[in-house]
């Protein structure tokens, strides 16, 4: 054989190798990615081939499946009362995908899980019958989260402090994930994603945005906490107004009539005294403030309940004037509804928080049980001395203070109102707040916190008491008669 012919073997040889290599490479490597690609349609193909398992609430499924005419997208989503629990099921679409619980227990209801399958099933590869997720979801409590929403732009999250299951998550602007559930749904898809209300974004959950005097009851915990005052009802040294450290900006309260010189933490927080509380997070310092929201749940990168939330945000690299401003619930402080009812719900439950989720259990086709949710982590945030000490004064806030439009025939409830800044200098319509709880004389609790973003009400007409306060109101009153 001569040296060409030679070479010429020993290339093409070389060929057939690399071949080989990249054969198996894709067949053993690259093909579990091809395969969940979300380019490749036989992934849709096979989840709506059959009927999918339903999103449960209260024993009544909320989801559910009809035929299509399409060959080969056989099943299609639809939902029952689509817009009121689009916060909590989220969407699943064949063509845009799947958001929230739709998206997180996909393989569950679409029969992939592998706990879905027997034996039988493994070796044949026989998809399993789909299962099902039970939420934790009221419906009383959904439903008059949503309608005392009303137009409003906002949000609330209602929570049982004593089990942390989430009773309700209501956003609004909602949409009905039943209009882009199909395979020719994009011109509501443009509508909904163009719209500048963001209809799909779960504002519970996801849109952090300054708590304004609701943050208060986390700097009362931390002065209480540290010692810094004995009690709620001892004299703070608070002159009003207020000068922050190191500058000439005056901190003005919002009722120049309400007695907040050296007022007490009770009466500072009945009449939501700014004084008070900027003097009092500059005296404690950045660092125990951020300790003590950290203990109820700032700063957590990753809150699953299951669904991600967004972080709530206290800041770092403060100076003194910015700390003082940290104390009323502004400069960079943020939080989502669902952070703040976290704060209600440690207090009402003795300090202690129990981690908010809003899925019970994760069933089989049979009802059997693969996942289960009801035994959640909880932990001691403060003291009980100072959780009833903060249960009183929020009392007082709802007796004769601030947040009256909360009292509940029958019911002790206690609360915190709040407004918060929107826009440079304070320029839009502020945001309205209100974090709240109520027990009743059988030992039943719940947590809320309601937050408008947008009423279309005039600045002079946004408050917390006018609001916030009634939504959490009809949600408290709902939890309180479920049986």
């Amino acid at each position: 054989m001569n040296k060409t012919i030679r070479r010429a073997s020993v290339f093409s040889l070389l060929l057939v190798l690399a071949l080989l290599v990249r054969a198996t490479w894709v067949q053993f490597y690259e093909a579990e990615a091809l395969a969940d690609s979300k380019h490749n349609r036989r992934n849709a193909i096979e989840q709506y081939a059959y009927p999918l398992g339903n999103i449960i609430v209260a024993g009544h499924a909320v989801t559910g499946s009809k035929e299509t005419a399409r060959s080969d997208l056989t099943y299609q989503r639809v939902y029952t009362d689509g817009e009121l629990y689009a916060a909590v099921t989220g969407y699943s679409s064949q063509v845009y995908g799947a958001t929230q619980l739709e998206g997180i227990y996909r393989d569950v209801l679409d029969g992939t899980d592998t706990q879905l399958r027997g034996p039988v099933d493994t070796l044949t590869g026989k998809r399993a019958a789909p299962g099902d997720v039970i939420t934790t979801i009221d419906p009383a409590v959904q439903r008059a989260g949503y309608e005392a929403l009303g137009d409003k732009k906002g949000a609330a999250v209602a929570i049982d402090p004593a089990t942390g299951k989430i009773l309700g998550m209501v956003s609004t602007p909602s949409y009905d994930p039943s209009r882009i559930s199909g395979s020719t749904d994009s011109d509501t898809w443009r509508e909904l994603t163009g719209d500048p209300d963001k209809p799909m974004l779960n504002r519970a959950l996801r849109q952090p945005l300054p708590p304004g005097s609701t943050f208060k009851l986390v700097v009362a915990a931390a002065a209480l906490e540290d010692g810094l005052y004995g009690s709620v009802d001892e004299p703070t040294d608070s002159p009003a107004p207020y000068t922050l450290p190191g500058t000439s900006t005056v901190l003005k309260n919002e009722n120049l009539s309400a007695p907040c010189e050296d007022a007490t933490l009770r009466t500072a927080l009945r009449y939501s005294c700014n004084n008070v509380f900027g003097k009092l997070a500059a005296e404690l310092g950045q660092d125990k403030v951020k300790e003590m929201a950290e203990k109820f749940g700032f700063n957590e990168e990753k809150r699953d309940v299951p669904v991600r939330a967004s972080p709530s945000l206290y800041p770092s690299d403060l100076d003194p004037a910015q700390t003082a401003l940290t104390g009323i619930g502004q400069f960079d402080v943020t939080a989502t509804p669902l952070q703040m009812a976290m704060v209600s719900a440690a207090l009402s439950n003795g300090g202690e928080l129990v981690d908010p989720h809003m899925v019970s259990q994760v069933t089989d086709a049979n009802g059997g049980t693969l996942r289960s949710y009801d035994d959640a982590d909880t932990r001691r945030v403060v003291s009980e001395r100072t959780a009833d000490q903060l249960r009183s004064a929020m009392e007082t806030v709802v007796d004769d203070g601030t947040g009256t439009r909360a009292k509940i025939d029958g019911a002790t409830v206690g609360g915190k109102t709040g407004t918060a800044q929107h826009g440079e200098n304070n320029s839009k319509t502020p945001y309205a707040w209100f974090t709240s709880y109520a027990q009743d004389g059988d030992g039943k609790q719940v947590a809320v916190a309601v937050l408008i973003e947008d009423s279309g009400a005039a600045r002079s007409e946004v408050s917390g008491n006018g609001l916030a306060a009634p939504v959490a109101k009809a949600m408290m009153e709902a939890a309180l008669k479920a049986t």
